[in-house]
């Protein structure tokens, strides 16, 4: 099914490239170039159940990629028009969902608000109709991974820079020759102004007084963080972690592992008065005492040599381990006093 993702990618670019030229963010504009393209039939009747779905997959996810930055505003409509048309065209049984990464949810998100606050409401229709039709599967990674899966170069995926503003664009739009030009009209303006009014009328100061100094400075830190921003990602091309943070992990890691290990067991509810011992273990008390010449003691001698080391300490203590239990005494056994069932004064009749 690879092979023709190349065919699927030039078709979706020829449609959004259609649209784009329309200028209009309208459905009725983009389902005249659908049915003109008659597009629906990128869906060919003749496979398999499994091949439908497959290629449904493969379908989608070639056009998701444009609903996102860094494309323009107008082909992320297009996009999102294209995924309704798609998810409502495909063959399989069931329907294949359209995978969105959740790093993308927020700039989806954004652009529905976008769409909202530009009155563009067949937008927000749509994408709040495949939001109801549960066309949306939620995944980590937009496209599904294979264990053997050849290993990409690590380079960016290709993006068609038709579809994409131009990084200069701002600089290109507010020139020195429009900053000159609005200085005059703002220059004109001010003068109608106190030719009109005698007086100066503080509801007339409609526009700010430095709007072009403003304006200047704007694309000027526009443009300056701009360069930063590139030559930040040249340097760093998010491969991972650097040395010093996988460092300061490993020492974090350490010292929450030694206190873990020298935390003390809490005692019970009814015991919790009493104050609490770690008891070492009985292996480094012997090393402590013995010498390394000597061979190593019996079981007998290391449970000696713990109970007389604990002997001395307070009875108000709780050991960590209990090696013998309470011997109870017996209590000692009254004579029973049988019951005379025979009558006081009565004789043997024998």
């Amino acid at each position: 099914m690879e092979h023709f993702r190349e065919v699927v990618k030039t078709d979706i670019e020829t449609l959004l490239d259609r649209f784009q030229a329309a200028e209009s963010v309208r459905y009725e504009q983009f389902l005249e170039i659908w049915k003109d393209m008659d597009f629906s039939t990128v869906f060919f009747g003749k496979q398999e159940q499994r091949e439908k779905r497959t290629f449904a997959r493969l379908v989608l996810s070639v056009a998701y990629q444009y609903f996102f930055p860094p494309y323009t505003f107008q082909i992320r409509v297009g996009a999102l028009y294209l995924l309704y048309g798609l998810f409502n065209t495909q063959l399989a049984t069931p329907r294949e969902k359209i995978r969105i990464a959740l790093k993308d949810w927020k700039d989806a998100m954004q652009f529905e608000r976008d769409a909202m606050n530009s009155q563009h409401y067949d937008v927000t229709y749509v994408f709040r109709k495949l939001l109801s039709e549960k066309a949306f599967h939620f995944t980590a990674m937009p496209n599904l991974l294979c264990s053997r899966e050849k290993k990409k170069d690590g380079k960016r995926k290709d993006v068609c820079e038709e579809f994409v503003d131009p990084p200069s664009r701002p600089q290109q739009l507010v020139n020195t020759d429009l900053l000159e030009e609005i200085t005059n009209i703002h220059t004109h303006y001010e003068g109608l102004k106190k030719a009109v009014f005698t007086e100066p009328d503080p509801n007339m100061d409609l526009i700010q007084q430095n709007l072009v100094p403003k304006l200047s400075s704007a694309i000027i830190t526009f443009s300056t963080w701009q360069k930063h921003r590139t030559k930040f990602e040249e340097q760093d091309p998010g491969e991972g972690p650097s040395n010093q943070e996988s460092s300061s992990r490993a020492q974090l890691l350490a010292s929450i592992k030694s206190k873990s290990y020298g935390q003390v067991v809490e005692a019970s509810k009814s015991r919790r008065h009493r104050q609490t011992e770690l008891i070492p273990a009985a292996g480094a008390e012997l090393e402590h005492n013995a010498s390394p010449k000597k061979k190593s003691s019996s079981l007998k001698a290391r449970t000696h040599l713990r109970f007389k080391a604990q002997g001395n300490k307070s009875e108000d203590t709780t050991r960590m381990w209990c090696l013998s239990s309470v011997k109870e005494e017996k209590a000692s056994r009254k004579p029973v006093k049988r019951f005379n069932w025979k009558p006081e004064g009565s004789s043997d009749p024998t």
